[in-house]
């Protein structure tokens, strides 16, 4: 359950951003850009220096599902490793909710570095069998605000009101399928305009 007004505060944050970069409500917004502006550094793994090759290809060849980015803080920076083996349009969500939890100042799980190298999330334990209610609304308000600021009300309203197939326009927006049909079914836009009654979906 999310606290009151926060769907409305996701739908300020993401009209905030836009004007900030000059585009208009309806536009696309683009996580990369978006990253510049509020200072987070984008690296891919192979970016990252010292990984081995060998590591690189656990992470993007051999279990590239097991996982999406990672943000790094260290003081007030941050940087988000993303998985370059990933579609374009995950990638924008995999962004896009990382950098939800920045803007939402989340608290980040501490990592600790054994002495032989090896990286441990102190929260590893609890994220993989029982995540505490503290962690599973941490990951909703960040899946929340990311669709919010990929597509806000005010897009998926100028997308059924210009007739845009919903194919077309999630290649426009960069995001998935999946991703434009979910915006969709929780922000109630076909009940509204009858789109689903009015149009064949791609989606």
């Amino acid at each position: 359950m999310f606290r009151r007004g926060f769907k409305n505060w996701c739908e300020n944050v993401s009209a905030q951003y836009r004007r900030e970069l000059e585009l208009r409500l309806s536009d696309p917004l683009d996580p990369v850009a978006l990253a510049g502006h509020l200072g987070v550094q984008l690296w891919r793994p192979e970016d990252v220096p010292g990984v081995e090759k060998q590591h690189l290809r656990i992470l993007l060849c051999d279990d590239p599902d097991s996982w999406s980015a990672i943000t790094i803080c260290v003081g007030t920076r941050s940087a988000i490793i993303m998985n370059s083996s990933h579609s374009p349009a995950r990638q924008s969500s995999n962004i896009m909710h990382e950098l939800a939890h920045i803007i939402l100042a989340h608290k980040p799980a501490r990592m600790d570095v054994t002495e032989d190298g090896i990286m441990i999330l102190s929260t590893a334990a609890v994220a993989q069998d029982q995540p505490s209610p503290g962690d599973i609304l941490q990951e909703n308000e960040a899946s929340w605000l990311s669709g919010s600021l990929l597509l806000p009300r005010t897009a998926l309203v100028a997308i059924v009101q210009s007739r845009l197939d919903w194919a077309t326009a999630a290649v426009r927006y960069g995001v998935s399928t999946e991703m434009l049909q979910y915006r969709r079914n929780v922000t109630g836009i076909d009940r509204q305009f009858g789109a689903g009654r009015r149009r064949k979906s791609t989606a």
